[in-house]
């Protein structure tokens, strides 16, 4: 590096005529060997690339100190300078890798060196850790156990000792106050941890790791592959928009999967998207955007994000638990108990080191503080392809409060499968106001005899932090009050869901 500091690469090539090959490279914190090496390097030095991999600065033998996600447009931008200069290398690099692997590619994508020809960036976003530090809702499960098998990744036996740790973990984030969870957790203060829990998004802290506006300034052909319950996928899917409002050669590929699924397809796209730029060829032809439509369980080509043929439609809060198109009646509200020191579970969806994806919310619905109002049996498919959204009139005993709401698909048998949700923390929450929920995006068919349903309730515990419903700050704060709980569905407040709908006859 130009300060003098030595980063450490491994470099996988074809034992015979690997020298001129395109060079796929990945730059990672999670070391070089190992299953890292196998998983990722070696699939691509196998059909057709010369691949190096990059420990980032301060880890696995690299030199300097590890400052998360802050030193890698300087040090990603002095390793391309580097890579051109080899005698091995021919005339093509495409970036590759998912997660932090491909934030790191975004850190550089708006000053990249003529021999780069693609970026393929996977379940992963240009502003890594801002969605999950919302002031009106902090995703706390998430960049917590992050920080964790960062703090801990080169101890002796890790990968033995992770599951362990992530049970160590997940009881860490009882802690009270908050910023004593990381001790708990790994034996010591951990930087970024204590930074999650002091800096919200919109933090000067902050600045340094958000890329967002080097994305329209990309000028080689762009892949992205998603999750639709992957926890960078609204991220993902703005880099995306950006990508094809300033008309930029992009493709996006999103599938059922969570952050952590092993899917073929990353490698598939190095190899049919990638590969084919690197050697100055056009890819097999396709429509920009590929997405698996849950429900279906089949992959549908559509011309971007989101698509155009879908209309919003609001699927209303009726009382005793009803959801329909029409408006509601002038009813009482509905009302539940909110408990902080019980709080409402997570169960399933948008998680990381936990089971995510879609599962069964049956026994989750029972629960005193989840309500849920619920369709008939469709007479006809509804498909949800888009952007989704809730309006929630509510209000709290307590000025602090929070509401998430949950869309979900009940099966002919009952069980209830989660689709999509969000949250969105509430100040003042003790005078009646509308909550605007952003779900996460979503495609799914709603099959003939299903039926719709929509969950609220004020947490989703550990994946968002507790409110504790007194306003002080989530990282010192020390006592939990419970609330009492108000939704209300009139013509002059008509909670709903906003569905983007085509509707099958």
């Amino acid at each position: 590096m130009p300060d003098g500091v030595m980063l450490l690469a491994d470099r996988w090539s074809p034992r015979t005529a690997g020298e001129g090959l395109p060079t796929a490279l990945i730059r990672t914190p999670y070391g070089r060997r190992g299953p890292f090496g196998t998983l990722l390097a070696r699939p691509l030095a196998e059909r057709g690339y010369q691949v190096l991999i990059q420990s980032v600065r301060g880890g696995w033998g690299s030199g300097g100190s590890f400052d998360v996600m802050r030193q890698e447009r300087d040090d990603g931008l002095a390793t391309l300078d580097w890579l051109v200069k080899q005698p091995w290398f021919g005339d093509a690099i495409v970036l590759y890798g998912m997660s932090y692997l491909g934030y790191v590619q975004w850190a550089v994508a708006d000053s990249l060196p003529p021999q780069v020809k693609a970026l393929l960036p996977h379940v992963t976003e240009s502003a890594l850790t801002l969605e999950f530090l919302r002031a009106d809702g902090m995703s706390l499960e998430t960049p917590f156990g992050w920080g964790v098998v960062i703090g801990t990744i080169e101890r002796r036996l890790a990968v033995l000792r992770r599951p362990f740790q992530l049970r160590k973990a997940a009881r860490a984030l009882w802690t009270v106050p908050l910023d004593r969870a990381d001790a708990a957790a790994i034996g010591k203060r951990s930087a970024y941890i204590q930074d999650i829990l002091a800096h919200d998004a919109d933090a000067p802290r902050w600045t340094d790791i958000d890329h967002r506006h080097r994305v329209a300034g990309v000028t080689v052909p762009v892949s992205s592959v998603a999750g639709w319950y992957d926890i960078f996928l609204p991220g993902q899917l703005r880099d995306f928009r950006t990508l094809q409002d300033v008309g930029r050669p992009a493709r996006l590929t999103v599938g059922p999967w969570t952050h952590t699924a092993f899917t073929g397809v990353p490698v598939q796209e190095a190899l049919g998207f990638g590969l084919a730029h690197a050697r100055g060829e056009q890819p097999p032809p396709r429509p920009p955007v590929r997405l698996y439509v849950m429900g279906e369980e089949t992959w549908r080509d559509f011309g971007s994000w989101p698509p155009e043929e879908y209309s919003p439609v609001r699927f209303h809060l009726h009382p005793e638990g009803r959801l329909a198109t029409d408006p509601p009646p002038n009813t009482e509200p509905d009302q539940y108990h909110y408990d902080p020191a019980d709080p409402t579970p997570a169960v399933g969806g948008v998680r990381m080191l936990a089971d995510g994806g879609r599962v069964d919310n049956t026994t989750l619905e029972t629960r005193q503080d989840v309500l849920t109002y619920t369709t008939p049996a469709l007479d006809q498919d509804v498909e949800v392809i888009g952007e989704v959204s809730a309006e929630i009139w509510f209000r709290s005993s307590l000025p602090h409060a929070d509401v998430f709401v949950r869309l979900c698909d009940v099966d002919p048998a009952g069980r209830s499968w989660n689709v999509c949700d969000g949250l969105v923390s509430l100040h003042p929450a003790d005078e009646l106001r509308c909550a605007q929920v952003q779900l996460w995006p979503t495609a799914h068919r709603f099959k003939r005899g299903r039926r719709i349903r929509v969950q609220v309730s004020s947490g989703a515990f550990p994946r968002y932090a507790r409110n504790p419903g007194t306003g002080e700050p989530l990282a010192t704060a020390t006592t939990l009050r419970a609330a009492d709980q108000a939704v209300h569905h009139t013509p002059a407040h008509p909670s709903a869901i906003i569905l983007p709908v085509r509707l099958y006859h």
